[in-house]
């Protein structure tokens, strides 16, 4: 006989579900699939609600090598990080080894853009500027200023570039402590009376009704051999862009191409920053650019440069920035596609190493100054493309569960984009008299070739794409998975496009949005 298990009514608010007896039902009103920085966002704004909540995670507390084997698969296209090590399979999640860089989208991103295909989210960031201001403290962060003007400050030497702002604007970022998840929020979930966090409960099926249009349960296993299931009113997918799109494409006993695919788009679309360096800012003499230098681990605030919404228009390229560093202290750095390792714990000792070197001196703190010549380094967002995808291997994993296969295609207009926005910069920074602007040379090359150092920022978003019309999009507005009721998607797997910020910040705020949607819902 089955054990059915009542979440609210057991003292303990952690199971370790390799401790559950074979066939155990676990039921509750809400549950939440993955404790990353989405998932637990999402159980923190259930707390002291009278509704049971299930957050999943398919690992522990700490990095486990057979966990993180999971997460292994192939990748084709354009080189990439080792999918192992870039996502993070424990409580926490890729907040393990998250920089901290918190910056919104800007309003261009969520418009349709005629020279953008695929382009157009159905919110405005209008819609988004609430929950942007309830995400900053989540992260630990301030006011939700990014505006250059709130961080001028004549007295500390923070001023723009005296550049045409018409052209070039200053993007402005905070910075997170930065905030781990795990570490952080643990407690609070552990102690809360109504959500129970099960770890070493991984997902491998999603089990629809005979008409797919709802959730019936999921199914569960466990490296040690057991089985169990979870049922629910309401289930919340939120493990990332890559395995949001796994579980779906997987899931396909009630629907033979996985749910929510009857138009073939789970999987596509995704996205990530093509990060890289592209050229060199010289000026005869030092300038004033203490507003766009980062120390890391100290810097509250940093300007990046940008190309402003008309000159995006005009020139017909995608949303980018640019940010300085000393040339001096930069240019002998291996590139991150260089030196990211293979095992995730190594991951996580990189970012330690250099929080401690930090702390004790070992980096220098930057001094404006004393530098002419800087490094200019690129953030750019991707163009949709539905070529651009995830997909399963014929390769299962000790789970049982398909692999994944990631095929990651930047294009030409992602070249053309840096390459104009470099060019605009240029003839600005000229004409101020500030200096000129050197390009690297793979950036003069007209083929659309990318250098062997072409990085990103492990920032994986689309796959599971928001649009009104089931024809072109995933999710709806509310993040609802078409034609199925029940079953939702957080973080940044629904983004239609990318934008050129760092997506933590967005994610978060669109998974408040969808906690708001659900508590209207489930009342």
């Amino acid at each position: 006989m089955r054990a059915v298990l009542n979440s609210i009514s057991l003292t303990n608010m952690h199971t370790d579900a390799r401790t559950l007896d074979e066939g155990t039902v676990l039921q509750g009103d809400i549950c939440i699939i993955g404790a990353g920085a989405a998932g637990i966002s999402m159980a923190l704004e259930w707390i002291g609600t009278p509704y049971r909540v299930l957050l999943l995670e398919g690992g522990g507390f700490e990095v486990e090598s057979e966990i993180q084997d999971l997460y292994h698969g192939e990748t084709t296209g354009q080189r990439y990080f080792p999918l192992q090590s870039s996502r993070l399979h424990y409580f926490g999640g890729t907040t393990g080894h998250w920089g901290g860089f918190c910056s919104p989208l800007d309003p261009i991103d969520f418009k349709k853009r005629d020279w953008v295909p695929y382009s157009g989210w159905p919110i405005s960031r209008e819609d988004l500027d609430p929950f942007y201001a309830r995400a900053q403290p989540i992260v630990e962060l301030g006011p939700p200023e990014y505006d250059a003007d709130y961080w001028e400050k004549p007295n500390e030497g923070l001023a723009r570039l005296p550049v045409n702002e018409e052209k070039i604007r200053t993007k402005m970022w905070q910075f997170s402590t930065p905030t781990r998840f795990g570490t952080k929020y643990r407690q609070a979930i552990v102690d809360a009376p109504n959500v129970h966090l099960y770890t070493h409960a991984n997902v491998c099926d999603i089990e629809a009704n005979e008409g797919v249009s709802k959730v019936e349960r999921l199914h569960i296993r466990t490296l040690t051999g057991k089985a169990y299931a979870v049922q629910a009113r309401y289930f919340v997918l939120a493990c990332g862009a890559i395995q949001n799109a796994r579980l779906l494409l997987a899931s396909n006993t009630q629907a033979s191409n996985g749910l929510g695919n009857d138009h073939d788009l789970v999987g596509r679309f995704f996205m990530d920053h093509a990060e890289v360096n592209s050229g060199y800012l010289l000026m005869p003499a030092p300038g004033p650019m203490k507003l766009y230098l980062f120390d890391f681990f100290e810097t509250e605030a940093r300007g990046e440069l940008a190309l402003s919404d008309a000159q995006q228009a005009e020139h017909q390229v995608l949303n980018g920035t640019s940010s300085l560093a000393p040339r001096a202290l930069s240019e002998d750095v291996p590139p991150w596609i260089e030196r990211f390792p293979d095992d995730a714990s190594e991951t996580l000792q990189l970012w330690d190493g250099m929080e401690q070197a930090f702390k004790a001196g070992e980096i220098p703190k930057l001094d404006p100054s004393k530098y002419r010549e800087y490094l200019l380094f690129t953030r750019l967002e991707q163009a949709p493309n539905p070529s651009s995808r995830v997909t399963l291997s014929d390769e299962k994993d000790a789970l049982g569960m398909p692999r994944v296969g990631l095929h990651w295609q930047p294009g030409a207009v992602e070249k053309r984009s840096i390459r104009t926005l470099y060019e605009v910069l240029g003839k600005e920074v000229g004409a101020s008299g500030l200096g000129r602007v050197q390009l690297m040379d793979w950036l003069l090359a007209d083929e659309p070739i990318w250098p062997s150092f072409l990085g990103s920022g492990w920032h994986h978003m689309g796959t599971v794409r928001m649009h009104e019309d089931p024809r072109s999009g995933v999710v709806d507005a509310d993040s609802n998975v078409h034609g199925i009721e029940n079953l939702y998607v957080a973080g940044s797997a629904v983004f239609p496009t990318s934008g050129a910020a760092n997506p933590t910040l967005t994610l978060i705020a669109m998974t408040l949005r969808l906690s708001d949607h659900l508590k209207q819902r489930i009342a």
